[in-house]
């Protein structure tokens, strides 16, 4: 099956006919199609996988996208775009999906620009509601982008594409020793090349949430692995529009996954935010008939392989630059406590003592000091009047 568009008669699986394309992306092509026993409509993913990986990668991933959408199958959330069925056709896998009537967070940034703070609350709000429910099932999204996250009229989100989800402990690794993402959108330690958990998700929520309140992803390079290198070693560009939003994305955007923010205060201060703009009218976006595929949502967010042993040398050069930068602020912060502090004074005596050092100190500072230098410059004048009167003496 080529990605042009099917003949009205083309059939997968026995029962779905294919419809018109509704969206592509780096992990297939997804087309409008009608369950001929049930009856409905349904969004129907061909998985395409890129066309740089060799074929024992593909033989890999084909057996693991079977077995990942059928974990992710599982999955029972409002936000979460359910996967009704697996089935394979010409030896690849198609994902039959629930047909959302939305439009990707991509398509809206690249129709209306930027989004206002509480309009990026809502959606950050449903997609940490999707991930939680996901990773309650154990299952790690991977790939969580403006292009995965799906729109309604009512400005409220629900996830999709977990073409390249893991379930927790299981590698990330393809047969060659290779990594799959999206640069703008993964975190740290993937790139460190260290299995997904899922603190991942949550970085990538972060960078989400980021590209829909400033209009720009927060790390982009332009070339995949200096993007890595950014995300690794950089901080996220200023951020000019996020507003009350900024704490909770640089929370989120934590490097250490231990110490990023969790999911449960990322709620508790997007719902903050949610909540200064009640007075805000529910923001009506057409959605027209569009089912997000995993397109570009900027630079950055096809889905890239990665040679582990790339990823290996980046982890070590930005180890090397990250322990310089620690040593550095250690060294600093031992300087600063280097110089050993009085104890605290325990009673009325000592406070008092502590009181007379305190004002001896200061007469001595400002009083003996500039005193003893007056008298010190009184004396070399006189001196010098002295030695001017003797010259004059003798001279006559």
């Amino acid at each position: 099956m080529s990605s042009d568009q099917p003949t009205a008669a083309r059939v997968v699986g026995g029962r779905y006919a294919l419809g018109t394309e509704l969206g592509r992306g780096g992990m297939g092509v997804v087309w409008l199609a009608t369950d001929q026993v049930l009856q409905r409509e349904v969004a129907l993913k061909e998985i395409s996988y890129p066309v740089h990986l060799t074929d024992a990668e593909r033989a890999v991933l084909r057996e693991r996208t079977l077995r990942e959408a059928r974990a992710a199958a599982r999955l029972d959330h409002p936000c979460v775009v359910t996967i009704h069925d697996v089935v394979e056709e010409d030896g690849r896998p198609w994902l039959v999906m629930e047909h959302v009537h939305a439009r990707s967070l991509q398509r809206v940034l690249e129709d209306t620009g930027p989004l206002p703070p509480a309009r990026v609350a809502r959606i950050g709000l449903d997609v940490l509601a999707a991930l939680e429910v996901a990773h309650a099932a154990g299952v790690v999204h991977r790939d969580v982008k403006p292009a995965n996250v799906l729109v309604g009229e009512d400005g409220h989100a629900c996830l999709t594409d977990f073409g390249i989800a893991t379930t927790t402990g299981d590698s990330t690794l393809t047969a060659d020793g290779a990594v799959l993402g999206s640069p703008s959108y993964m975190a740290p330690e993937r790139a460190n090349g260290e299995p997904p958990a899922a603190a991942v998700d949550l970085w990538s929520v972060g960078a989400t949430l980021y590209t829909a309140a400033e209009g720009r992803t927060p790390f982009d390079r332009g070339e995949p692995m200096a993007t890595l290198l950014a995300v690794v070693s950089d901080e996220p560009a200023p951020m000019r529009a996020a507003g009350p939003l900024e704490p909770v994305l640089r929370g989120l955007l934590t490097k250490d996954p231990a110490s990023r923010m969790s999911a449960a205060e990322a709620r508790r201060q997007l719902t903050a935010v949610l909540a200064t703009d009640t007075a805000e009218p529910p923001a009506h976006i057409p959605t027209g008939d569009r089912h997000a595929a995993g397109g570009e949502a900027g630079r950055g967010a096809e889905v890239q392989r990665f040679d582990l042993a790339d990823l290996l040398s980046l982890a070590s050069s930005s180890r090397a630059v990250l322990g310089t930068v620690a040593r550095e602020t250690r060294q600093r912060a031992h300087r600063r406590t280097a110089t050993p502090q009085p104890p605290a004074p325990r009673n009325r005596h000592e406070r008092r003592q502590a009181a007379k050092q305190r004002r001896f100190r200061f007469k001595r500072r400002w009083v003996v000091v500039p005193l003893v230098g007056l008298v010190l410059l009184v004396v070399l004048v006189l001196g010098a009047l002295a030695l001017l009167l003797t010259g004059v003496i003798e001279l006559r």
